[in-house]
C-alpha cells in the first residue's frame, strides 16, 4: 500500500540527451514494484495508462510481495536484472541498495514536503506515510495508546504483522520497536509475540486477514482508514495514536544500471513527480503524495491521526544494523 516533491530540477540525472530521445511504439519500460501497487485497486493501472499515453511506449510492471523482497530480487539478479526502474523501496533500504552498485545517480536536486525534508542523488521519493496499528472499532473498544501498551497488553487482542525480511512495513515495525526500546527490543518482541496471530510476507496478505475479521489489529498506516472512509463510507477502522510517536516511511524509486541505457527510465522519474502520477497516489496507494498534485486531498485525510512525534533512523544506520536487528527479531519469534 501504500501511501510532496513540489519541484524537480529538469535534468533528471543521466544525460539530458536521454530525455530528448523520442520513444517509438515498440519501446518498453520495465518497472519492478510491489503487489499492492499493481493491484486493480492500486495506482499501477492508472499510472501505466497515463505514462503510456505520454510516452507512446509499453510499461511492464513486475511485482513481488513487498518492498524488501524487491531489493532481494534485484540483488539476486545483479547486473542482468531486467528492471529499468525499481519503485517501492523506502529510505530504510536506500543505503543498502546503493551499496549494490546496481543503481545510477539521477543528478537531480529535489524540494519536497516529506516531513523533515528528504533528498538523495540516486532515489526519488514518490509518497510517504506513517506506520500505525489499525484496529476494528467493532472488535476492540480500548485500543493501545502507546507502543508499550501494545507490547504489554492482553494477549487476547491479536495483531497481524509483516515479516521484516520481505516487507517494508514489517521492517518499519522492527525499526519502530528498536527506536523506542533500544537494547531492550528483544524483551519487547518476547512480550508482543503471544499477541501476534501470524506474520505475513507482505502488507496485502496482512490487511486482507484483518478485514476478514481474523484479528482486531493489523500493522498498516495512519492513512489506511481514509480508504474505508472514501471507498466504503465507514469509519469502522481507525489508526491508534501512540504516545511515543509513529515511524515514518518514505517510498522511493530509482533507475538501475540496466535502466540507464533506456531513455524511458529518466522520463518516468520526471513523470513520477508530476500531477498525473502524484494525483493518483492518495486514493489508490492511500499514502501522502510526495510531488505536485493538481487537486486537494480528500477531506477524509484531515480526520487521520497526526503523529505526536516522527521516528526515523537514517538509511546508513539501518544498513549498518538491519541484519543484526532482523536476526534479533527472528531469534525471538522463531522460538
Amino acid at each position: 500500500m501504500r501511501m510532496l516533491l513540489s519541484r524537480l530540477v529538469p535534468a533528471l540525472g543521466l544525460a539530458v540527451s536521454l530525455l530528448a530521445s523520442p520513444a517509438s511504439a515498440q519501446d518498453k519500460l520495465t518497472i519492478y514494484t510491489y503487489e499492492s501497487f499493481t493491484a486493480d485497486w492500486g495506482p499501477g493501472p492508472a499510472v501505466k495508462k497515463e505514462f503510456e499515453a505520454e510516452c507512446g511506449c509499453n510499461v511492464d510492471f513486475v511485482s513481488v510481495a513487498d518492498g524488501v523482497a524487491l531489493l532481494n530480487r534485484v540483488k539476486l539478479e545483479g547486473a542482468s536484472t531486467k528492471a529499468d526502474i525499481v519503485l517501492g523501496l523506502d529510505t530504510n533500504l536506500t543505503a543498502e541498495a546503493k551499496a549494490t552498485g546496481l543503481f545510477v545517480r539521477h543528478g537531480a536536486v529535489a524540494e519536497n514536503s516529506v516531513p523533515g525534508g528528504w533528498s538523495d542523488d540516486t532515489f526519488v521519493p514518490y509518497d510517504y506515510g506513517y506506520f500505525a496499528v489499525v484496529y476494528d472499532t467493532e472488535k476492540l473498544k480500548s485500543p493501545p495508546k502507546s507502543l508499550k501498551e501494545l507490547v504489554e497488553g492482553d494477549a487476547i487482542d491479536k495483531i497481524v504483522i509483516q515479516d521484516p525480511r520481505t516487507s517494508t512495513p514489517g521492517l518499519g515495525l522492527l525499526l519502530w520497536v528498536k527506536s523506542v526500546y533500544g537494547d531492550k527490543a528483544p524483551e519487547a518482541w518476547a512480550k508482543l509475540k503471544p499477541k501476534v496471530l501470524t506474520v505475513t510476507p507482505g502488507w496485502s496478505e496482512a490487511y486482507g486477514l484483518f478485514t476478514k475479521g481474523e484479528a482486531p489489529m493489523v500493522l498498516s498506516y495512519t492513512t489506511s482508514p481514509a480508504y474505508h472512509m472514501v471507498a466504503e463510507n465507514t469509519e469502522r477502522y481507525e489508526a491508534a495514536s501512540f504516545e511515543e510517536g509513529e515511524y515514518l516511511q518514505i517510498e522511493v524509486a530509482g533507475i538501475t544500471t540496466t535502466g540507464a541505457k533506456n531513455p524511458l527510465a529518466a522520463k518516468f522519474l520526471a513523470f513520477m513527480t508530476g500531477p498525473k502520477f502524484q494525483g493518483v497516489i492518495p486514493e489508490t496507494n492511500w499514502m501522502f503524495p510526495a510531488g505536485k498534485t493538481d487537486k486537494p486531498l480528500n477531506p477524509a485525510f484531515d480526520k487521520l491521526v497526526k503523529p505526536a512525534k516522527t521516528l526515523l533512523f537514517s538509511p546508513e544506520e539501518v544498513a549498518a544494523n538491519r541484519k543484526a536487528w532482523v536476526d534479533e527479531w527472528l531469534t525471538v519469534m522463531s522460538k
